[in-house]
């Protein structure tokens, strides 16, 4: 038989929805986030006790006061498991999981039992979203709608949908034909009949439906907690890839608890709402003569009553209880309550430098979100931009798959750790054991076995079919595979009773710190090389949050740090990492301000702090880039700097005068020539910062095979003849005639005379629009950092030789500032740092020149301390 894979249809069919329907699924992305968030915010906004007593009400009206107590003491038993807001979120998935599939079963079965042709269409479909494994539904869910609540919900509607529809169409057709007959008869029209005999009739079997449509909706939003749904699906799918078995049995109880509560209340609720079932209970409550007072229930009013009273409280305390639990104060406060999306996989390394991570944003004053998803998961929604950042890429091997799929849609943030490493440990009190080959001819001595990992593990591959073999170790040793929890438990029993046990082992791991442990040295390399633990973050997250970015980059941890975090988790238990971060930190004191130096904030103070210092500078970019970034550094080492703009004339002048102290935009020898030759003498020349400058032509990169003035000749027709020039009286100008001259392009050629406006506009349509342009362009300039543009190379030096850039001053300067003349004679920026300084003022807009610069200088913490060092 030829292979047959219907899966590369499906997969081409998803590319093609995704690209081709986004904005629906973003529009059933708003609706079904909308619908949950609307649920949760009632479910979530109250005293969990209060809530509780409002289900016990609910309870109470629907089966009993029995009932009533038993529902109050299993929500509160809940709330003492420290799983409200988890069992809450879950309650509220389930909720709008069954308003949209009631909202679509009903009708469907009404409509099947109607028409047979619609029933034998629908019975094929039913059975595939019954029988098809749940896990393949969050599948496609997260390829079209990243993790989170969006993939679950449409999971968990697909397949809790089936019984509505068939129960639906079972009761509609049990509905005895005689009485339809009758119905029909006396003149009640198809609609009525529908709604006054079928319906009330069919409704104990469509509430049935109705009960196992909630039923397998919660089983299914506790395995949409692998894409990321939250609520105790959540908690359930971390104990079970932790093996953490105490957070497993607890939160299997909380879900057992909402299964009885909704199955019993959706079970009674027949009784109040179908004819038959209230004549069913009204028998019932009869039989008991004198002991009916056990089955009383209130009635809907006085029920009513009670939910609001209780919801009025419960929203009084809410409301006048909400405060801000943010720790972040002052300048410390750098985030602003903005939100971020974290994921990470459960791995230890991964585990706590994410909660490490969730501890340091809330003290800069964000409001970090953190998600457990499996590798495939979280990249997509890396990839798919929600999902911010995670901290433990293993590259370039162990994540490969996923960094080859989706790199391009991703950015690194630099390694923080590495070289991880694979290895065979011993307990230190093990002698004459250190290395692998120190293991052969000791086997008795381990009791001929390794202890291993999961059987699936990377390592456990390398270990039996390598390094055993390359050390001889074979037949000697057998590798008993288990768990990394078993591999773990063996190790710390064997310590206990000092006996000797060689067990898998790799690095950075928490139990280095917790043991005396040996690595056994690889002299081989039969494990291979490291890897590095790297930030990778979704495309755009360094451009839109540079300063979370630039922390990440330049974030760093030994492995004894590292390991001794990851120990300090273990030893608080799960669902108190948190707490275990910030006890590791109050133990590491500077380790936050470190790890996200808090921009501007605790500057030192200069020697000459509190003096005035008067800058000038002309509004050229380069000018204005490098004076309001002066003005920034010198605020935050306590000087008071006072910023004037002049044209070049005025500000020489006034520099001679004494009346300015500095400006940072000098070009020398030529362009500014004659103001220096005037005033030299009442002038000092602190030192070149930049240089040399150019003049230029440029192109955008894509456009292929014109690298230099050179290439421009026979290819006028491609950028429609003309060259896009700036002011006609600019000395660039003049020199572009000679140039055009030098390479024979004078006649193929116009140049268009313009504005710098004009010539950056034409520029950035052209770039917009992917077509060719040649536009009068100069260096340094916010240009190059903005578009994708090519300075094109003159090998003929036509352009001439370019200026430096100085930073000039009065001549006392030296003796008046001798602490700010050594700043600024050290003073140097790269055309790259520049480019983008100018760019950022460019996008921050007119008259926030300061304030977009201090956030350029947030997001490369350490400039004022390079910049302006202080002893």
């Amino acid at each position: 038989m030829p292979e047959f894979h219907p899966g590369d249809w499906v997969e081409t069919a998803v590319d093609w929805l995704q690209t081709h329907l986004g904005w629906l699924f973003d529009f059933i992305n708003t609706v079904l986030t909308g619908l949950y968030d609307g649920i949760n915010a009632v479910l979530s906004g109250g005293e969990p006790l209060l809530l509780a007593a409002i289900f016990a009400v609910i309870a109470f009206w629907l089966r009993g006061l029995l009932a009533g107590v038993v529902a109050f003491v299993g929500f509160a038993l809940v709330d003492s498991f420290g799983l409200w807001g988890e069992a809450m979120s879950t309650l509220s998935l389930v909720l709008a999981a069954a308003v949209i599939t009631i909202a679509i079963a009903v009708p469907a079965g009404i409509w099947a039992a109607r028409n047979k042709a619609v029933s034998t269409t629908l019975r094929p479909v039913l059975d595939v979203m019954q029988t098809m494994p749940a896990f393949v539904y969050l599948i496609p869910g997260v390829m079209f709608f990243s993790v989170g609540t969006t993939p679950g919900l449409l999971a968990t509607i697909i397949f809790s949908m089936p019984p509505g529809v068939r129960m639906t169409e079972l009761g509609i057709r049990q509905v005895d034909g005689e009485l339809v007959e009758a119905a029909e008869a006396f003149g009640t029209s198809p609609k009525h009949t529908l709604t006054r005999v079928q319906l009330p009739l069919a409704l104990p079997t469509i509430m049935a439906g109705i009960n196992q449509v909630i039923m397998l909706a919660l089983s299914m939003v506790v395995i949409a907690g692998m894409a990321g749904a939250p609520g105790l699906g959540e908690r359930v799918y971390a104990a079970v890839t932790q093996v953490q078995v105490g957070l497993g049995v607890e939160s299997g109880v909380a879900v057992v608890i909402l299964a009885m509560y909704l199955d019993r209340m959706t079970g009674a609720l027949n009784a109040r709402v179908s004819p038959l079932g209230r004549r069913a209970a009204a028998k019932a409550s009869a039989a008991l003569g004198g002991l009916r007072f056990t089955r009383y229930k209130p009635g809907t009013a006085v029920a009513l009553c009670g939910v609001v009273i209780l919801a009025l409280v419960a929203g009084g305390m809410n409301i006048a209880g909400t405060s801000s639990d943010s720790e972040a104060g002052g300048s410390a406060d750098v985030g602003k309550g903005k939100q971020l999306n974290m994921g990470y996989i459960p791995w230890d390394e991964g585990i706590a430098t994410s909660y490490l991570w969730k501890e340091v944003l809330e003290q800069r004053g964000y409001k970090p979100n953190l998600t457990q998803l499996d590798a495939g998961p979280l990249y997509t929604s890396l990839a798919q931009g929600k999902t911010d950042f995670q901290t433990d890429a293993w590259l370039p091997t162990t994540h490969a798959q996923y960094w080859d799929k989706y790199g391009s849609k991703m950015e690194k943030l630099g390694a923080w750790y590495g070289p991880t490493s694979l290895e065979l440990t011993v307990p230190s009190y093990v002698k004459g054991v250190k290395s692998l080959a120190d293991l052969k001819g000791q086997g008795k001595k381990f009791h001929g076995k390794i202890i291993g990992i999961e059987s699936s593990a990377g390592e456990m591959k390398i270990l039996k079919e390598k390094v055993l073999k390359d050390y001889g170790l074979e037949g000697e040793y057998k590798v008993v595979s288990s768990s990394t929890s078993s591999m773990l438990a063996e190790l710390k029993r064997s310590i206990q009773k000092k006996e000797p046990v060689a067990v898998t082992l790799w690095s950075p791991h928490w139990a280095y710190n917790a043991y005396d442990l040996t690595k056994l040295k690889d002299p081989k390399g039969s494990f291979g090389k490291g890897e590095q633990l790297q930030n990778v973050a979704r495309k755009g997250f360094a451009k839109d949050e540079p300063t979370v970015a630039s922390w990440l980059k330049n974030f760093k941890m030994s492995e004894k740090q590292l390991t001794s975090l990851e120990d300090k988790i273990q030893s608080g238990g799960k669902g108190q990492e948190q707490k275990a971060v910030k006890d590791w930190l109050k133990e590491h004191p500077g380790f936050v301000d470190k790890m996200a130096p808090v921009p501007g904030g605790k500057q030192k103070k200069g020697k000459d702090a509190g003096k005035p210092v008067n800058m000038g500078y002309f509004p050229w970019d380069e000018a204005i880039a490098t004076t309001y970034l002066w003005e920034n550094v010198l605020e935050d080492r306590g000087y008071k700097p006072n910023v004037k703009q002049l044209d070049p004339g005025p500000l020489y002048t006034a520099m001679s005068q004494g009346q300015m102290d500095v400006q940072t935009d000098s070009w020398l020898p030529t362009t500014h020539e004659q103001y220096w030759r005037k005033y030299k003498s009442k002038l000092t020349d602190v030192g070149e910062w930049y240089g040399p400058t150019s003049l230029e032509l440029s192109v955008p990169k894509y456009v292929k095979g014109i690298d230099s003035l050179s290439d421009l000749k026979g290819k006028s027709k491609e950028f429609g003849g003309k060259i896009t020039g700036i002011e006609s009286s600019a000395g660039e100008m003049k020199v572009l005639k000679k140039v055009l001259k030098e390479y024979g392009l004078d006649k193929e050629y116009k140049v268009v005379s313009s504005s710098t406006s004009s010539m950056l506009s034409e520029v950035d349509r052209s770039v917009k629009q992917k077509k060719p342009v040649v536009a009068t362009t100069w260096s340094p300039h916010w240009v190059y950092s903005k578009y994708p543009m090519k300075k094109l190379k003159d090998p003929k030096g036509a352009w001439g030789k370019g200026d430096d850039i100085h930073v000039t001053a009065k001549k006392d300067f030296e003796k008046d500032f001798p602490e700010l003349y050594g700043w600024m004679k050290n003073f140097t920026l790269s055309e790259k740092d520049l480019g983008s300084l100018e760019a950022a003022i460019q996008k921050g807009g007119k008259g926030k020149e300061k304030e977009s610069t201090r956030k350029w200088m947030d997001s490369r913490p350490g400039i004022v301390d390079k910049l302006a060092p202080v002893k």
